[in-house]
């Protein structure tokens, strides 16, 4: 039997506390309109401040697997992607599996900051096809960026809400995964991050206090980066499976900016509604957005048996990564 990687089941997670474009006005001024213009995003949610980033992660697994209709000892393997870890090692997953009581999986994190989701699906549709060992694998993004952001003070934490989504995949001898792609510019790893804590510059106190241990936009992003970048990752998303732009039925991107969406569905001759969005409602949720708009629309009931759905993702560094699959 051919081995087909499938999406069987999704969960996400928004926590509770609200930090809506109203209070961040109060603070920051008349800019929060401009960035809510073209971002569309209204409202943030963040994690109680003794929570961490594995256990956002551990909410949305949970989610996920009551769905499949699962416990969490059925796990062979889980992929965390998140550019906001519980450490800088070990690894979140290993955190996320023992809090989870995922006894029998392995695991491994991915930091590819927001493409990080569909390069974890790629990697274990890979893993599935050729491994009979692996029966169900769940890839988890989660994001807790405001908390190692200067949230109070620092503007752009408008774009930092706390949020995790997960997705199960098991195999099938019908068709699921279809293609994947990725790309990547090193040239701008110097441009958005979080610069002393690692080996570049171990944190001392003198970093500590000129908050260079915190996130920080350095260099803005050209826009071509994303409104370049999305549609060439479509476009080879279709090229490597054979399949028509067109017959996308549902498109997920990274959920950053309202207004890049739709100039990419115009660049690639789509129309809007087949990109489904979320950030209106939750913020920008980084390395966890992607997973929690498939989610979302899959609860909406936009998702259905036979669609053709598309992962775009693009993160700081930068990274970028597709991944197509059709819906068991």
């Amino acid at each position: 039997m051919t081995r087909h990687a499938t999406i069987i089941a999704t969960g996400s997670y928004l926590p509770e506390f609200e930090r809506p474009n109203s209070a961040m006005k109060e603070r920051f001024g008349e800019v929060i309109d401009k960035f809510e213009a073209s971002s569309g995003i209204k409202t943030r949610f963040y994690a109680p401040d003794d929570w961490v980033t594995s256990d956002l992660a551990v909410e949305a697994a949970k989610k996920a697997l009551r769905k499949a209709g699962l416990s969490a000892e059925d796990l062979d393997l889980i992929i965390l992607g998140t550019d906001s870890p519980d450490y800088i090692t070990p690894a979140t997953s290993v955190v996320v599996q023992h809090k989870l009581g995922a006894k029998k999986a392995g695991t491994f994190d991915v930091g590819c900051a927001c493409a990080s989701f569909p390069t974890g699906l790629n990697i274990a549709a890979g893993l599935i096809s050729s491994n009979p060992g692996l029966k169900y694998v769940m890839v988890i993004g989660a994001y807790m960026m405001h908390k190692l952001s200067d949230w109070e003070n620092d503007v752009m934490s408008f774009f930092y809400g706390d949020g995790a989504g997960a997705a199960i995949l098991t195999a099938s001898d019908k068709p699921g995964f279809v293609s994947s792609t990725f790309a990547a510019d090193g040239s701008y790893h110097k441009h958005w991050g979080i610069y002393s804590g690692g080996t570049f510059e171990p944190a001392n106190e003198e970093s500590v206090q000129a908050g260079r241990t915190k996130v920080k936009l350095v260099t803005p992003f050209p826009p071509e980066v994303n409104h370049v970048g999305w549609p060439a990752r479509m476009r080879e998303l279709a090229k490597n499976g054979n399949f028509d732009l067109s017959s996308a039925d549902l498109i997920i991107y990274t959920q950053v900016r309202l207004n890049s969406i739709k100039l990419v569905q115009e660049t690639l001759g789509l129309p809007f509604e087949k990109a489904h969005y979320v950030m209106d409602r939750f913020g920008y949720t980084g390395s966890a957005c992607l997973p929690m708009a498939f989610d979302d629309a899959w609860e909406k009931g936009k998702v259905h048996s036979g669609d053709l759905v598309c992962f775009v993702g693009s993160g700081v560094g930068y990274n970028q990564a597709g991944s197509a699959f059709i819906m068991p």
